[in-house]
């Protein structure tokens, strides 16, 4: 039989043809498979509490010219305040829904005499001045607290230092529990030893009488030291009571007569020191147990 040809060259290109679209085709529309996931999305953040999506990154951790260390504490909600079944309970507690929409740094432990002395030098003494460098600076006032600061950023050229609010130190000393401590509940309210407290941090029944260099004890999920105990740390509200109803970065009043501090002390009992506990006083008071720790914006 004949063979024919004259289509065999048309047959080639019309082969061709085909093959180069469905070639552009493929290459045009988008894949579905693994390889080509969208890599922008941030991973979902370990952890308890309700994370906040976002897509902006940020270090760990920092250190400044000071040495002082900030961990990021990431957005999201927890429960702030305590349960009426909580050992030791204060009626200004009362729980309401928080929600942290950004994110800060908070250092990771309380301010240190060492670090005191090299920005604001000698004047200050501590009553635990023998002590020593790695223990943290007390008899600090909220007024010193802010003066520290303010020469912090005048030193690093920011605006971005200073004190945590109060949610977001509650928030950040939970760690994703709901607990008394993040180490569990306490069995005892008493000045005797706890062994929920005791991991934690220093108090009358384990501090023997004295302040103790920072970050002795078990650190928070976060990666914070002393939460509970050895000092009271200022924050930066106003001393208030808590809203009715869930809250969006609170704040606290937008005046008053006292300022805030948190997490008990090396002299009180251990309910003083439970995540939720809160205190107050005038700004310019300061004593043997009262500190602070910086929080930092990103």
């Amino acid at each position: 039989m004949k063979k024919n040809y004259f289509y065999l060259p048309r047959l080639r290109q019309t082969c061709a043809l085909l093959a180069a679209v469905l070639v552009a085709t493929a290459l045009s529309a988008p894949r579905n498979d693994g390889a080509c996931a969208d890599t922008t999305k941030p991973p979902t953040p370990a952890g308890d509490n309700i994370p906040i999506p976002s897509r902006t990154r940020h270090p760990r951790l920092l250190t400044n010219h000071l040495g002082m260390r900030f961990v990021y504490i990431k957005p999201g909600t927890f429960m702030m305040g305590s349960p009426p079944s909580e050992r030791g309970r204060k009626p200004d507690e009362q729980q309401h829904a928080v929600t942290i929409t950004r994110g800060f740094y908070l250092q990771t432990t309380e301010v240190t005499q060492k670090q005191w002395k090299a920005l604001m030098g000698p004047d200050h003494i501590p009553y635990f001045d023998d002590c020593g460098d790695e223990c943290p600076v007390d008899r600090i006032s909220w007024e010193d607290a802010v003066a520290f600061i303010e020469r912090l950023n005048a030193r690093e050229k920011t605006d971005k230092y200073r004190l945590p609010t109060e949610a977001e130190w509650e928030y950040a000393c939970r760690a994703g529990t709901g607990t008394a401590f993040f180490t569990g509940e306490n069995t005892r309210t008493e000045c005797v030893l706890d062994p929920v407290a005791d991991r934690a941090g220093w108090y009358c029944a384990n501090a023997q009488g004295s302040i103790h260099p920072v970050a002795r004890k078990q650190p928070n999920a976060w990666g914070l030291y002393d939460m509970h105990g050895n000092l009271y740390e200022w924050c930066r509200d106003w001393y208030g009571d808590y809203p009715e109803g869930p809250a969006t970065d609170p704040a606290g009043p937008p005046d008053g007569e006292t300022r805030v501090f948190r997490g008990g002390a090396w002299m009180y009992l251990v309910w003083h020191a439970r995540s939720a506990h809160r205190r107050r006083h005038e700004p310019y008071f300061r004593n043997k147990y009262t500190g602070f720790r910086v929080a930092k914006t990103p």
